[in-house]
């Protein structure tokens, strides 16, 4: 076989052999989990954390703020925390039909009404130092900031 043969034929070759990893390469890319889904994942986390506690009393908001570490920047003990009294499918709901959104605030509000505990600092203090004292309340419309159908922000009730 001819050297000029050999040339044509090499380029040929090699993007024969390069096809099938671009293939994979891309379909590995597709799988993935983009950074902003990510992102909301990690913030529905964080909300399910703070808010969200079926069993939660007032009386029990000092043990509860500890435990799931919930603090302000530099660990300053943080002067509110609202814990909703619902499992966590039910809060979620507030974002996948049950709630209706506010043009005005931006927020999405429940239709349904909740128990919450609104938690608050008796002496503002910082980590292990935090102290509160809690409330219950009822029949509460509850606002949240949703994200691919998951709330990521509890804005109030």
């Amino acid at each position: 076989m001819s050297t000029f043969r050999i040339m044509k034929v090499l380029p040929f070759c090699l993007l024969v052999c390069l096809l099938p990893l671009q293939a994979t390469a891309s379909e590995f890319v597709n799988t993935t989990c983009t950074p902003e889904l990510e992102n909301t994942r990690e913030r529905y986390e964080k909300f399910k954390r703070q808010h969200v506690d079926k069993k939660m009393a007032a009386q029990k908001c000092t043990a509860a703020m500890k435990q799931k570490k919930i603090y302000d920047d530099n660990n300053v003990c943080k002067k509110t925390n609202t814990f909703i009294l619902a499992d966590a499918k039910e809060v979620q709901s507030v974002c996948k039909g049950q709630g209706i959104y506010n043009n005005e605030s931006h927020y999405t509000e429940s239709k349904k009404k909740f128990r919450i505990v609104v938690c608050t600092v008796k002496k503002q203090a910082r980590k292990p130092k935090c102290e509160y004292k809690g409330k219950c309340l009822k029949n509460r419309v509850i606002a949240v900031s949703c994200k691919d159908g998951l709330p990521v922000h509890f804005a109030g009730d």
